[in-house]
C-alpha cells in the first residue's frame, strides 16, 4: 500500500469515527429526552390532572422539535454545501449540546410556573433545529470518503450511531433511576441531561481531526458552488425530495413508537414496571445495533432497494401480531415483542443514507438529502407518539395503532417504487 491508499484508508476510518461518535452523542442526547416525555415530563412540567391530557401535552414538546428539524436542514445544509462538511457539523454538535445541558438544571412547574414548559419547549426547539442538519454531515462524511464500490457498508456509521445514542441515553435514564430511586422524579432525571457536557467534548475532539471529503473539496477546487443550494434543490429536485419524506414513513415513524411511546403505552395500559419496560427497549435497542451491520453489508450483495422492500414487508407483517404480545400478559412474550421490534428498522435504516444521499448530486446534496430526510420528521417521527396516543384513546385499542403502522409500511413502498435507481451514479 502507497502513501496516498495509506492516507485515503486513515482518511476513511477518521470519517467513520467521527460519523459515528457525533451522532451518537447527538442522538444521545435526542433520546433522553423522548424517554423523560414519557416517564416524568409529565409530572414536572406539564402537572395537570388528566393524565392523558399531561402526556399529550409532553409528547407535543416531544413533537415539536420535529418541526423545526426541516429548517435546520434547510439553514445547515447552505452551510455545508457552501462551507463545507465538517465545518457544520462541529456547529450542530454544539447546539444539540448545551441545549441539553440546559434543560438538565431547568427548574420545574413548582418553582418557577408556566416558564417551565415554556423553556423546556425552547431548548427542545434548538435540539430539533440542530439535529435538522446533523444526519446529513455525518452521513455525506462517511459516504462521501468511503468505498464507493460498498456504498451500503459505508452508509452504515452515520445510522449506527443512532443506535449506539439509544443505548447509552436508556442505560442512563435506568442507572439514573435505580441509583436514585424515590428521587428519579425529584432530580435523578437530570443526571443523563447533565451527562451531555462531557460527552460533547469527546464529539468535538473526533469531528475537529477529520478532512474534507474529496468530493466536496473537488467542488471547491473547481469553484463549482452553489449559491443558493435549497433554491436548486427546490427547482430540479422538488420530486425526490418529497420521495424521500415518504419513503421514511416505514421507518422513522415506527420507531417513535417502539422506542418512545410504548414507555407510555406499556407502563399505564400493559400495567409494566417502568424498569421492564426499559430493559425490554435497551434490548430492542441492542438487536438494531447487531442487525444494522450485517443488512447494511447484504445490502452491497442483494440491492439497496430489495432491502428496503423486505423491511417496509416486515413492518406490515409484525405490526398485528406486535400488540396482541404486548396484551397477552405474558411477560416474555411481551419482552421478546419489545427486543425484536425494531427489526424492521434495522433493515431500512442501514441502507437508508446511501439510498437518500444518491438521489441528489455533491454540490447540493447536504441540502437535499438533509431537507427530504427531515420532512418525514413532520409527516412520520414527530406526530407519531401523539397520533399513537390519540388512537388509543379513540378505539380503546392498540390493534388501532397497528393498522397506522400497516399504513406507514405501504405508503413506503409506494415512494421507493416511484424513486429512480441512482445507485450507479456518482457520489
Amino acid at each position: 500500500m502507497d502513501v496516498t491508499e495509506r492516507n485515503v484508508t486513515r482518511e476513511r476510518r477518521r470519517a467513520a469515527a467521527a460519523s459515528l461518535i457525533g451522532t451518537t452523542i447527538e442522538w444521545y442526547e435526542y433520546y433522553i429526552y423522548g424517554a423523560t416525555a414519557a416517564l416524568v415530563f409529565p409530572q414536572l412540567f406539564f402537572p395537570v390532572h388528566n393524565r392523558f391530557v399531561s402526556t399529550m401535552l409532553s409528547f407535543a414538546s416531544f413533537a415539536v422539535a420535529f418541526a423545526v428539524r426541516p429548517i435546520g436542514a434547510v439553514v445547515f445544509g447552505h452551510f455545508g454545501d457552501r462551507l463545507g462538511r465538517k465545518t457544520t457539523m462541529v456547529v450542530t454538535l454544539v447546539m444539540t449540546g448545551i441545549a441539553t445541558f440546559l434543560v438538565g438544571v431547568l427548574p420545574t412547574y413548582a418553582r418557577i410556573g408556566i416558564w417551565a414548559p415554556v423553556l423546556l419547549v425552547a431548548f427542545r426547539l434548538v435540539q430539533g433545529f440542530a439535529v435538522g442538519g446533523e444526519w446529513s454531515g455525518s452521513a455525506l462524511m462517511a459516504l462521501e470518503w468511503g468505498d464507493q464500490k460498498k456504498r451500503g457498508a459505508a452508509g452504515l456509521w452515520s445510522q449506527l450511531g443512532t443506535s449506539v445514542g439509544l443505548i447509552l441515553s436508556i442505560l442512563a435514564v435506568m442507572l439514573s433511576s435505580y441509583s436514585t430511586g424515590s428521587n428519579f422524579l425529584r432530580w435523578g432525571w437530570r443526571i443523563p441531561f447533565l451527562l451531555s457536557g462531557f460527552l460533547i467534548v469527546i464529539g468535538l475532539v473526533v469531528r475537529f481531526s477529520v478532512e474534507e471529503t474529496p468530493s466536496f473539496a473537488r467542488k471547491v477546487r473547481s469553484g463549482e458552488i452553489e449559491t443558493h443550494p435549497f433554491r436548486f434543490v427546490m427547482t430540479h429536485y422538488l420530486r425526490e425530495t418529497v420521495l424521500v419524506a415518504l419513503l421514511r414513513m416505514s421507518e422513522n415513524m415506527p420507531y417513535y413508537i417502539f422506542t418512545a411511546y410504548i414507555l407510555d403505552y406499556a407502563t399505564e395500559t400493559a400495567h409494566l414496571t417502568r424498569t421492564f419496560v426499559l430493559m425490554a427497549t435497551l434490548a430492542a435497542a441492542v438487536v438494531d445495533l447487531v442487525l444494522l451491520p450485517v443488512f447494511s453489508i447484504l445490502s452491497d450483495h442483494v440491492g439497496r432497494r430489495r432491502m428496503y422492500y423486505a423491511g417496509c414487508a416486515v413492518l406490515i407483517a409484525m405490526a398485528f401480531p406486535y400488540f396482541r404480545l404486548l396484551n397477552s400478559g405474558n411477560r416474555t412474550l411481551i419482552f421478546l415483542a419489545i427486543s425484536f421490534s425494531l427489526l424492521s428498522h434495522a433493515m431500512q435504516y442501514g441502507v437508508e443514507s446511501s439510498l437518500i444521499s444518491e438521489q441528489f448530486p455533491v454540490g447540493v446534496r447536504y441540502t437535499g438529502a438533509g431537507v427530504g430526510y427531515q420532512l418525514s420528521s413532520i409527516v412520520a417521527g414527530g406526530p407519531a407518539p401523539l397520533i399513537a396516543s390519540y388512537l388509543l384513546a379513540t378505539f380503546g385499542s392498540g390493534y388501532a395503532i397497528a393498522a397506522y403502522l400497516v399504513f406507514g409500511g405501504i405508503v413506503s413502498i409506494v415512494a421507493l417504487h416511484f424513486m429512480e435507481d441512482r445507485s450507479a451514479h456518482e457520489m
